[in-house]
């Protein structure tokens, strides 16, 4: 693990068991915020931090919903970039075998699975530097939108670097979100990926705001960084000019043959402070549970929606690693009285929702609606009595 000096905040004392919102800042959606700011919140003590991140989440989100997500990989390997995780790129040998684009119907078969299995929203991801001369494999992938969307699907893409022109496109076809992840802070960023800047890939999430897509932006955890880097990802992203719709928290799976096979795994305790800063950085903001969820224990992952975290990755596979099985994930919520969100369910999305009937109520709330005193009216946190 690389070791870097990080400024702590001077002057703030966190005295467990009292109220930690007391002494930090809002948690009021704000893109203001300073890397201090976010530095003092992930140190605080681990449990004060879960409780506040918590209460935060009630303000913003029903407790008791997840959002199910099942990713494609609809074109794998001979990718050009040199990112140090990814057995995707021809620079490694490793055992992904590249291939080319997929047809239509294997998508819209796999899209009807994951909607039948309860997924929500349906990801495609193609292994590649960006769409250039890629006029055909792009039409393609378009139809592939249409057809998802059609379904009353949320639908997403992670396809490399976008002009603006391509966002518009994608968002005509009916493109929910784009996934383009800033991986880690501006700094350790060098370390990780040589291939493409930081700009450049601010640059697609800023052509994908404009056209009118929604943001999915996180990073992954794992790589190296230090706590400072954990940080400075979460103070990226909170604050661009738009808080993402949806921040994925990736845990590093280490592939045999790519430069960080011999990471050690990262612990519990990190990964969930991740979530309950970016939970109180980015009040309204999904946070996903990506890659790296199998190797969680089922009361890990519950810490981590306590957390938070309200979206996780589900079916047969995510891109090049494993994932936890539909009828696994299915049986893990109904033990801590979860339930799946609807497509389009959340307020940010109502713009992007099909138009038809209307969809039924909202579900009456799970147990895990309870697991803190709340108003049942705003879920607002009550004092203890």
């Amino acid at each position: 693990m690389r070791s870097r000096i990080c400024n702590r905040a001077a002057g703030f004392t966190i005295a467990r068991g009292h109220a930690t919102a007391s002494i930090l800042p809002s948690s009021a959606s704000r893109q203001t915020w300073t890397k201090q700011e976010i530095q003092t919140i992930y140190d605080s003590p681990l449990l004060d931090l879960v409780f506040r991140a918590a209460s935060v989440h009630r303000q913003h989100h029903d407790p008791s919903k997840i959002q199910l997500c099942t990713l494609m990989n609809i074109k794998s390997g001979g990718c050009s970039e040199d990112c140090s995780y990814c057995s995707q790129s021809s620079r490694y040998s490793t055992a992904t075998v590249a291939s080319r684009l997929v047809s239509i119907e294997p998508v819209i078969e796999a899209a009807r699975r994951a909607k039948e299995n309860g997924s929500t929203r349906f990801c495609m991801g193609a292994a590649w530097r960006d769409l250039a001369g890629r006029k055909r494999g792009f039409e393609k992938i378009l139809e592939m939108v249409r057809e998802v969307r059609g379904m009353g699907m949320e639908v997403c893409t992670t396809l490399g670097m976008l002009s603006p022109e391509q966002a518009k496109q994608l968002k005509e076809a009916g493109l929910t979100a784009y996934n383009h992840n800033l991986d880690t802070s501006r700094e350790f960023y060098p370390s990780v990926i040589t291939t493409r800047s930081y700009d450049e890939r601010l640059d697609t999430i800023a052509a994908v705001r404009e056209a009118g897509i929604s943001v999915c932006s996180g990073g992954i955890i794992g790589l190296g960084e230090s706590d400072c880097d954990r940080v400075g990802l979460v103070w990226e992203v909170a604050n661009m000019p738009e808080h993402p719709e949806s921040f994925p928290v990736n845990a590093l799976v280490p592939i045999a043959g790519t430069p960080l096979e011999n990471n050690e795994p990262v612990p519990h305790q990190t990964i969930l402070r991740t979530i309950a800063t970016a939970r109180i950085a980015m009040p309204t903001t999904i946070i996903r549970l990506a890659a790296g969820r199998q190797t969680l224990s089922e009361a890990e992952q519950a810490m981590s929606f306590m957390a938070g975290a309200n979206a996780i990755f589900t079916g047969d596979a995510m891109l090049t690693t494993p994932c936890s099985p539909w009828d696994e994930d299915k049986a893990m919520m109904e033990r801590w009285g979860l339930q799946g969100m609807r497509s389009f369910e959340q307020e940010r999305l109502s713009g992007h929702a099909p138009t038809g009937p209307a969809p039924p109520g909202p579900a009456p709330p799970g147990p895990a609606s309870q697991l803190l005193n709340s108003d049942p009216q705003t879920n607002e946190v009550l004092p203890n009595v």
